[in-house]
């Protein structure tokens, strides 16, 4: 179809071949096969040169109108490769979302301004696919072996509480003790009922894994951090979203001795494609770069 649209443009096979770099005996059969799949002439060929039939005319416009759109679709998403644009959806966490990237996000958006950023943040279980999100941020290994994974930082676990909770029920000092407390968790897919620790310390067994219960499931750990805070219970965080709480002594680590050192990735996860969209590079390459310039200060 393009060359045939060239073909009526330069007038001539010949003109045609040199603008595409093809021979003329190319270019002339390649429209004899675009007539015979056709069933129509197309063009009339004689020595004054070359003339449409109707069916020509008819075939060229549309033809013209369809190979505009077409490089007009190639040079939009090219220049898009170039210069980072468009709408960029973005899957966070809560507490990724609330302690990290809101504050960064102004940022962002002056760096880039041909991008309009689509921020949704939930706990829950996501399918990229579905949901039509380019990124989505979340803590734990990857599971889907569709998706490629960026980690943004590796956090440690602990298990806290505020000082007017253990003020009123006392402090735990064996895992064992957390029978008699309230735990916090979660209700989402991946919540656990049952604590892990170590007690190699102190000449038990290395896992020491405690099942634990209370009156509060919660869907994100944003809500769990709040009413941990608000002394309602005892709750199992990433470092990552209660670090501050801690060295201000809003939250204090418990039963740090049993602690056994798992840690917890946040990675930025995306479909595998052969050419990553300039504006999804750009959005994890930003966040990578402040994470790193917040953790050198």
């Amino acid at each position: 179809m393009e060359i045939f649209v060239r073909v009526v443009e330069h007038g001539s096979f010949s003109a045609t071949a040199r603008a595409l770099r093809l021979t003329p005996s190319a270019v002339s059969k390649l429209i004899s096969r675009l007539e015979e799949r056709l069933g129509v002439s197309l063009i009339v060929r004689s020595t004054r040169g070359l003339q449409l039939t109707p069916e020509g005319e008819v075939f060229y416009d549309r033809a013209q109108r369809i190979v505009s759109e077409i490089e007009q679709s190639e040079r939009a998403v090219s220049s898009a490769s170039e210069e980072a644009r468009g709408t960029l959806r973005v899957n966070s966490n809560i507490p990724f979302a609330q302690h990290y990237l809101m504050p960064i996000i102004p940022g962002f958006l002056e760096a880039y301004p041909g991008i309009t950023l689509d921020l949704v943040q939930t706990d829950m279980p996501v399918d990229l696919i579905y949901e039509r999100a380019d990124v989505a941020i979340r803590t734990g290994h990857l599971s889907d072996s569709a998706l490629k994974a960026r980690k943004l930082l590796e956090t440690p676990r602990r298990v806290v509480a505020s000082k007017s909770y253990l003020d009123r029920f006392g402090t735990p000092k064996h895992p064992t003790d957390l029978e008699r407390h309230n735990c916090l968790n979660f209700n989402i897919k991946r919540s656990l009922d049952i604590w892990p620790f170590d007690g190699r310390k102190f000449g038990e067994p290395e896992r020491l894994d405690q099942a634990v219960k209370g009156n509060l499931r919660v869907s994100d750990g944003e809500a769990m951090r709040q009413m941990a805070l608000a002394g309602v219970g005892i709750a199992r965080l990433s470092d990552f979203h209660i670090g501050q709480d801690v060295a201000q002594g809003r939250l204090t680590p418990i039963l740090q001795d049993y602690n056994p050192g798992d840690t917890e990735p946040v990675q930025a996860l995306y479909v595998d494609h052969a050419h990553l969209a300039n504006r999804i590079r750009v959005f994890i390459d930003y966040v990578v770069d402040a994470l790193r310039d917040a953790s050198s200060q």
